[in-house]
């Protein structure tokens, strides 16, 4: 997957603790660590007894732990040991709660992105992909071979496509040059499989549209390609079983006669 570093935002939210004092002044007590530690373990095994565990032991990071934004992402701060994690955290259930909240985080976003400066690829009514790309990114291009792959089979979607361009330095050009075809999707299957024409096409359309793509790149806090948004969910890289789960979704298998 093709990176693009994105200035950090962070949020956090704060918990205030009260008690009362003590009528007596009293030396603090230290906590026994090794037994906090054996607690601790014990629980882990307990809530985790399907994963086999080789070893315990206490982490690096100390104190509150807050959860954050970044390019898309959630991170997680430790500003007691100034610790930044790019982790997933899943609970006793497995269930992903990191994915839970980048999902909700871009389907609120989702509200920035005008329609009307994407460029659509696919039959109107196909389910759709909102799809962030990079004509020089291999991996976007092998995420279009498997569309084009999937509507030989019969199993067309509707792509709402935005180009990253700040990543490779003829991306711009490129998105360019697609937008100011008269056939714009031949453009962009041409320029995908490598087969742009000398000199690219240049014009004030083309060039406003691009422009309008890394605002709408700016706003959605996107940080690589291809990045996939698939019914609210964030796929970054072309992760085929991912997208072929979706897919699946979209159209399930009849059921057979009784």
């Amino acid at each position: 997957m093709t990176r693009l570093l994105n200035r950090t935002t962070l949020t956090a939210a704060f918990l205030m603790l009260g008690s009362a004092a003590p009528a007596l002044s009293q030396a603090p007590v230290e906590p026994d660590l090794s037994q906090l530690a054996r607690s601790a373990e014990a629980q882990l095994r307990e809530s985790f007894a399907n994963l086999q565990f080789e070893g315990f032991a206490p982490s690096p990071v100390h104190g509150p732990l807050f959860q954050a934004s970044a390019g898309g992402r959630i991170l997680y701060y430790a500003p007691e040991s100034d610790h930044l994690l790019f982790a997933t955290i899943y609970d006793k259930n497995g269930v992903n709660l990191t994915a839970l909240s980048q999902d909700a985080a871009a389907r609120a976003r989702l509200k920035t992105l005008d329609q009307s400066q994407a460029l659509l690829i696919g039959p109107p009514g196909a389910p759709l992909v909102i799809e962030f790309t990079d004509p020089d990114c291999p991996y976007c291009r092998a995420l279009d071979r498997f569309w084009a792959a999937k509507a030989a089979e019969g199993k067309p979607v509707r792509r709402q496509i935005y180009f990253v361009s700040g990543i490779h330095p003829e991306a711009a050009s490129k998105a360019e040059h697609i937008f100011c075809a008269k056939d714009r999707e031949a453009a962009f299957r041409a320029t995908y499989a490598g087969e742009p024409p000398k000199p690219l096409n240049q014009c004030a359309e083309g060039a406003a549209r691009v422009q309008a793509h890394a605002q709408a790149v700016k706003s959605m806090g996107i940080s690589g390609t291809p990045t996939l948004i698939l019914d609210g969910q964030i796929i970054s890289g072309f992760s085929q079983a991912e997208i072929e789960a979706w897919l699946a979704k979209q159209r399930p298998s009849a059921k057979p006669p009784t």
